[in-house]
This record gives C-alpha cells, structure tokens and sequence, in this order.
C-alpha cells in the first residue's frame, strides 16, 4: 500500500507537532522550511523576552521540561532549546527541509464548480481522494531554484506572529516617506543580534507603538540603553490588562479560568438549556472573578497614576488571548521617566517624527519601531492558486477565520491549518489538534457534513464576538479551552473528563500531561 504523503509549512512549534503524530500513523510527512533552524518565532525574539505562559502549561504532553530549567517563564533561549530537544528526541529533523521557501499550493482534482457543489468534505467526507492532490511549489532560499512536490494532504503551520509586518496606513504623504527619521517593525528589531539592537536605539529618540508584549518588551531594552536622557515614548491606542504575574492576591490563575467550574460561568457555543441557564445564573460570580483579578493587577501596578485602567474587563482581555506579562520594573522606568506613555487614538507622520491628532506640537523622534502585529490572514491566504480557496479562507469581513475545530476549511479538500487559532497555551492547544487530526487522517473517525461544519462555525463565532468585544477577529478559543479539547476528544473516542473525582474533575486546572494517553 502506497505511503500518503503529507507537506507541512513551516517547522514551528505546530509544524514540528504535525510531523510527529502523522508520523505516528505511518503517513510520510515532509516539512518545509524557509529559516535554516526549527523553532518558528522563538528563533527571533529580543533578547529580554520571556515565555508568556507558566511552564507546567506550555510543554509538550509527553516531554517534560528539564530539570535545569527552574524558572515559570524561561526566557526565549530556554524554550527554543527546550523545542529542539523535543525534535531531536522525536528524530524529526529529518522530515525537515530547511531553507525552503513554499511560493504556492495548488489543488489538481475536480473543477470549481463541483467542488462548491459537495454536501461532504472532500466530496466523500474522507481526508485522501483517489483523484486529488496538492502541488507544492517550492524555492531554495540559497540557490532560488524552484521544484514542484505532489503530496496526497497539507499542512499549514505558517503561525500569525512572523512574515507580513501589519503596517498601519495613514493619509497620503503623512506616512513613514514624511518622516526623516527611520522606521521598522518590531520584527526588524528581533531579528538583529543584541549587541546590534542595542547600538541601533543608543543615542536615539525612540517611540514604540503598541502595547503588547513585544512593544512593552522593546521599551524596556531602549531605556535601558538610552536612560532618562533620551526615554523611550510609548504611544498606545487601548489600554490592556496586561499582569504582572499569575497569582492574583496569591491565587493561580489557573483555578479562576482553566478549570471546569470556571467554563461554568462563561456561555459557550452549543451549550444547551441547562449550561445556558448555568452561566446566565452564575454571571455575578463571573464578574466578581474579573473584579478580583482587575484589583489585584491595580494593587500591584500603579494603572490608574498613569491612566492605564482598562475600560473592558479582565474576562474579556483572556477571552480575545489579549493578556501579556508585563516586564519586571516597567513602571519603575515609566516613574524615572525613562519611559514615557501617551495616548493617541490616531496618529501620523511629519518630518521630525510623529503627529497626533489633537495635539499641535509634534513629538519629535529619531526612530519609530511598529510593534503593530502581523497579518497572520494574509499570510495564509496568500499561499492558494486558487482564487476561490483564497476567498473560503478569507471568509467574511466581520467573523473569524471560517475553520472547523480551529482546523479544517470545510470547503477546501485535503487540508488542515494548525496554530493559527490562539490559545492561553498555544503549544499545549496545537498539540492536542495535532493528534485530532492524525486521527482523521488515519480514519478513526468522519467530519460531519458540510453544513454542519459551518453551522458549529458561526456558534463559536457568535461566541468569540460575545465574549471577545472589539477583539472579536482574533481567532481565540480563550476562556473555553477545556470545552473546545471535550470536542476534539469526543470526535476520536477519548473519555474527555481526564481527572480522577468529581472535586478534581471541576475544581482542578487542566493541561498538557492531562491528554499524555489516550
């Protein structure tokens, strides 16, 4: 019998996940890779950068972090290490083509038209059909050679977090051509070395624009350098909960909102009279959770000397996957006056650095960095020959990226996409779709129909507008993700309740080393 083929772009921390359990069901996968290393954004981070989540929820179900590794946040020198290790110990460098750039995937098998036509996925429901298959064109990074694969399923694993900076657009000759100083993306100020980071920003008059962890990240490097003589200006649009750590008046946040009773007081997608009913009753306890949490970050962080209160709530901020760490002694600097924070709902250039609305004075500067985000959707789609594929995958302006389970297009045949679907863990939540679907590719079980599929896609999307306000276009599975992994578990026959005891089973957080076995 013939080994299928699998492509998977990329050779991060999805893709290298995706190559071991298709491994696992005797499916041969190839992994293409444009950077000469694994590890996808933790092999470019700033040098102060920190793991976001707790250790004990981001580590792999079956390989445990060293012992040498003592701290709940290793630093991005850890987790990549940590990750090669998990490769070398699966042996599945192997599998990798580095240096290889995908330019395009195109689909050989029936026409457009049939296609649109199909009431199942694929036409039959099953992952591989007799007559389709997948083109890979690829280039090599050094010798920009191009050659052509055929494999039988795909995999993409491009992330949203590297590749297409998202640059904001301004009015016509009020963009960076306007300004005389220079301007980057956050992603151009990681992929330097340190010591070259740090004598590009001495001596310059640095504004960073965001307020995420790259931005709060990236301040904290420019005062560093450059002090109270030349402080770093932070320009912001919304203020964020960002933490300062994971125990809110000496309680783990994990108990308040990764565990069983606390998916209790959040409605969720398909959740029935009674949960609905649960949740509605239950939504005092929910706020006052918010409130606890939202007090204990303004008891520690001085939010409101510097108008950094956030008008929404906590709940809100961890169910869009909005919630950054903020670094050790930032508003120590923002107090010496090494950084500065300001507001600007809009803003634009001029030629001695940045105009903001409603104010006449420009603030001068001699670099600005964008810590803006990426267009993770554009990268996506950008891969597809096929306009119509391109156009299912973009979706609808106003709804998230139309996936079922966080993994299938239910149009689109023969493909899955892994990571692009954020978590409060996004290792932890990657490997468990990783083993979803290697079970759907080795048939233990069908998708339901086409129809179905996309009707369970506009309830979780219904749930994340509910749920995530303004951030509702991330696609975040948030407050729910013991909910979401019950699906994914009852699609490939697993118990989904993974604790020992009913007060286990409710009270107790759920992660990784919970999913080890089957």
């Amino acid at each position: 019998m013939e080994t299928r083929k699998i492509a998977i772009v990329g050779a991060g921390i999805s893709g290298l996940l995706a190559c071991k359990y298709t491994l696992s069901k005797g499916l041969h996968p190839i992994v293409f890779e444009s950077e000469t290393s694994i590890g996808g954004v933790w092999t470019k981070t700033v040098e102060t950068t920190k793991l976001q989540t707790p250790k004990p929820a981001y580590q792999f179900s079956d390989f445990p972090w060293p012992d040498s590794v003592t701290e709940d946040f290793p630093n991005g020198h850890q987790v990549l290490e940590y990750v090669e290790s998990y490769a070398c110990h699966f042996n599945l460098l192997k599998h990798v083509k580095f240096g290889t750039r995908v330019l395009s995937i195109g689909y050989d098998g029936p026409p457009a038209e049939a296609m649109q036509s199909w009431s199942l996925w694929g036409g039959d429901g099953m992952p591989f059909r007799s007559g389709g298959k997948w083109k890979i064109r690829v280039q090599d990074c050094l010798s920009l050679e191009t050659e052509t694969y055929e494999v039988d399923f795909v995999i993409l694993c491009v992330g949203r977090f590297s590749g297409i900076p998202n640059i904001p657009e301004f009015p016509p000759n009020r963009g960076p051509e306007a300004f005389h100083g220079k301007v980057i993306h956050s992603m151009d100020y990681a992929a330097m070395d340190y010591q070259a980071a740090k004598e590009f920003v001495s001596g310059k008059r640095v504004v960073v624009v965001g307020l995420q962890k790259s931005a709060l990240d990236i301040a904290m490097e420019c005062s560093a350098v450059n002090g109270v003589e030349r402080p770093c200006t932070v320009l912001y649009k919304t203020e964020h909960w960002n933490v300062p750590d994971y125990l809110p008046w000496g309680v783990p946040l994990a108990l308040l909102y990764l565990t069983r009773f606390s998916e209790l007081l959040v409605h969720k997608p398909r959740e029935g009279l009674l949960l609905s009913l649960l949740a509605t009753l239950l939504s005092p306890l929910r706020w006052a959770v918010s409130k606890f949490v939202e007090s204990d970050i303004k008891r520690k962080l001085p939010l409101k000397k510097f108008g950094m209160v956030p008008k929404h709530s906590f709940l809100q901020e961890i169910s869009s996957c909005a919630i950054s760490t903020v670094p050790k002694k930032f508003y120590d600097r923002v107090e010496e006056g090494s950084i500065i924070l300001k507001k600007a709902l809009a803003f634009r250039f001029c030629e001695d650095g940045i105009s903001i609305n409603g104010e006449v004075e420009p603030l001068n500067s001699d670099l600005v960095i964008l810590a803006t985000g990426f267009r993770g959707e554009k990268k996506l789609v950008d891969v597809f020959e096929s306009q119509l594929f391109k156009d299912c995958l973009s979706g609808s302006p106003n709804s998230i990226v139309p996936l079922y389970r966080e993994c299938i297009h239910p149009r689109i045949p023969q493909l899955a996409v892994i990571g692009f679907s954020e978590s409060v863990a996004n290792l932890y939540t990657s490997e468990m779709r990783c083993r979803w679907l290697a079970e759907l590719l080795a048939g233990t079980f069908k998708l339901p129909s086409i129809k179905k599929m996309e009707e369970d896609i506009e309830e979780w999307n219904k749930y994340m507008k509910r749920s995530s306000g303004q951030y509702y276009r991330r696609s975040c599975i948030g407050a729910l993700h013991i909910w979401y992994n019950d699906q994914l578990c009852r699609d490939i026959g697993w118990n989904p309740k993974r604790k020992g005891g009913f007060f286990a089973e409710l009270f107790e957080p759920y992660g990784p080393t919970d999913y080890v076995s089957p």
